[in-house]
């Protein structure tokens, strides 16, 4: 069951895509897939892309915006590069055919909208479904290509370490898979090996994210030595949509960007009370300010109002959010949305430099899965996209730079010693009780006895997952709550190290904010377990 290539990438977002496409002209690709092709966060994401396009703007006051909402907490040299090659990227995508929404009035040719936190109208999008437009422009390229063979339903057990498997010093080699519809672990052999795996949000109860966003690829780097960095900053989206019949549906940054309100169950706006910038403010500020107004009432949500605009503009530029609330029975155009904070974005994640290489030799780590200092202690809306390509092309000129050597021969997954799950309903047990625990004890505003509580009992559900995943064999809900357990440990310990309030992680047992902006650094013990246990 051994599968050849030279280049392994595991996700199928923004990230794993583009790197995808700009390896395979030299090389064979194989990319897997937890479901569909277009089953990603990137998929998911309204906003757009923010870049400096205009002439009006500048490269410098996108880095400044960008610092300020990261709390002080960027790396210059990481956000630097990200800013100066933002047209590039764009001019990438448009290249390779992405629709985004034109304005002849305009020198550039393109709508730009204004996004909370930004100084200037810099995000390009197409109408409200950037994601959408940017996943299928490119994953009909990726289908197409002769040198990218594309896995769905396939998801990534863990990582090959050389040093695990007779090969000292080799580092990543490769991954075990599992092909969840044939029910078998297949081994994909590669000298490079790229974690494209997205965000950790299905660790918390209530997400915006899809149901694939598992923190797969955190807790594999960490499982094979990597340093993870900055896990206590949760982006929580401030405005996700309240409805019994509505799943992880976000209600855009861009609402509030092009004037919409936030208000009380009684109309009453409360944005000013809470800061300058009222609702331009950024994410986190909001997000707290809305929890606050929920606590305080004891409200079950509040409402963005933006009915006062033309009924047919909100229709153009905003299709997929009206089409969405009406069909439950919400028109937007006439009365306010009901909305809720939910887990969005982790600003943290596995240590990269700026070709996005990990500790681990032959490992590289792109997207929302990686810590590249970039977002601080709190992601600029619409910068997380314009991430994904900026590093994504990174990491595919380094590897494009190195020596093509051939892929390594690797040992089978071995299974001789388990059995298959008797009670399954452990999983489902474990996986409710620990999103529960991340969600009570661990969410918007924290507190030092809160994060014990939750370490103690993550740690003991750690305990029951590795027991059961010594004993049985592996299945995708198995290996999804084995990773998000690792990784609600690590978003518990940075935040516990963090002795002050800054961007995302606000603790009220130190509410203020720390004159040395520091990053939280996790280090793996360095005896690991092999990639099968």
């Amino acid at each position: 069951m051994l599968k050849q290539y030279d280049v392994l990438i595991l996700g199928s977002g923004t990230a794993g895509q583009s790197m995808a496409l700009r390896l395979a002209d030299s090389m064979r690709v194989a990319l897997v897939t937890k479901r569909e092709l277009s089953d990603s966060a990137s998929n998911w994401a309204q906003g757009g892309i923010a870049a400096v396009l205009d002439t009006a703007d500048s490269v410098e006051a996108h880095v400044r915006d960008t610092f300020v909402a990261g709390a002080e907490l960027c790396n210059p040299r990481s956000t630097r590069l990200v800013v100066e090659n933002g047209k590039r990227a764009i001019d990438w995508l448009i290249d390779r055919g992405v629709p985004f929404t034109r304005e002849a009035d305009s020198r550039l040719g393109y709508h730009l909208t204004r996004e909370g936190g930004h100084s200037h109208r810099r995000i390009i999008h197409a109408a409200n479904a950037t994601g959408a437009a940017v996943q299928s422009t490119l994953g009909a390229q990726v289908s197409a290509h002769p040198n990218i063979d594309v896995f769905e339903h396939h998801i990534a057990v863990d990582l090959v370490i050389g040093d695990k498997v007779g090969q000292p010093g080799a580092g990543c080699l490769g991954a075990y898979v599992l092909d969840i519809d044939a029910d078998r672990v297949v081994t994909f052999a590669a000298r490079n090996t790229v974690l494209a795996t997205g965000g950790t949000g299905k660790v918390y109860l209530y997400t915006t994210n899809p149901d694939v966003a598992t923190g797969d690829g955190v807790a594999m780097a960490w499982r094979a030595g990597c340093r993870v960095g900055n896990m206590e900053f949760i982006q929580f989206h401030p405005t996700c949509l309240y409805h019994p019949h509505a799943k992880s549906f976000l209600i855009s940054e861009a609402v509030r960007g092009e004037g919409g309100l936030l208000k009380l169950p009684d109309g009453t706006r409360f944005m000013p009370d809470h800061d300058p910038r009222e609702e331009l403010a950024p994410r986190d500020v909001v997000a707290r300010a809305i929890d606050f107004e929920m606590k305080k009432r004891g409200l079950d949500c509040v409402y963005l109002d933006i009915s006062h605009k033309p009924a047919e503009w909100l229709r153009g530029h905003f299709p997929n959010i009206y089409r969405r609330c009406l069909e439950l029975g919400i028109d937007i155009t006439r009365e306010p949305i009901p909305v809720v904070p939910a887990a969005h974005y982790s600003c943290g994640g596995i240590v990269t430099d700026l070709a996005a290489r990990t500790d681990v030799p032959g490992l590289y780590a792109v997207g929302e899965s990686a810590f590249t200092g970039l977002h601080g202690a709190n992601r600029l809306a619409s910068n997380s996209l314009l991430e994904c390509l900026v590093f994504g092309e990174a990491a595919a000129e380094d590897i494009l730079s190195k020596p093509r050597t051939q892929p390594p021969v690797l040992p089978d997954w071995d299974e001789s010693r388990v059995t298959d799950a008797d009670e399954e309903v452990v999983i489902t047990h474990n996986w409710a009780e620990l999103r529960r625990a991340m969600w009570d004890y661990v969410g918007i505003v924290r507190t030092t006895k809160r994060l014990l509580r939750a370490q103690h009992r993550i740690r003991l559900l750690a305990s029951e997952i590795h027991e059961f995943y010594s004993h049985f064999r592996v299945s995708n809900d198995l290996i999804e709550l084995r990773n998000l357990v690792v990784t609600a440990d690590l978003i518990v310990r940075c935040a516990l190290k963090r002795k002050e309030s800054r961007g995302l992680h606000y603790s009220n047992d130190f509410p203020e904010t720390l004159a040395r902006p520091r990053d939280t650094i996790l280090r793996p013990p360095k005896a690991r377990r092999s990639a099968q246990g």
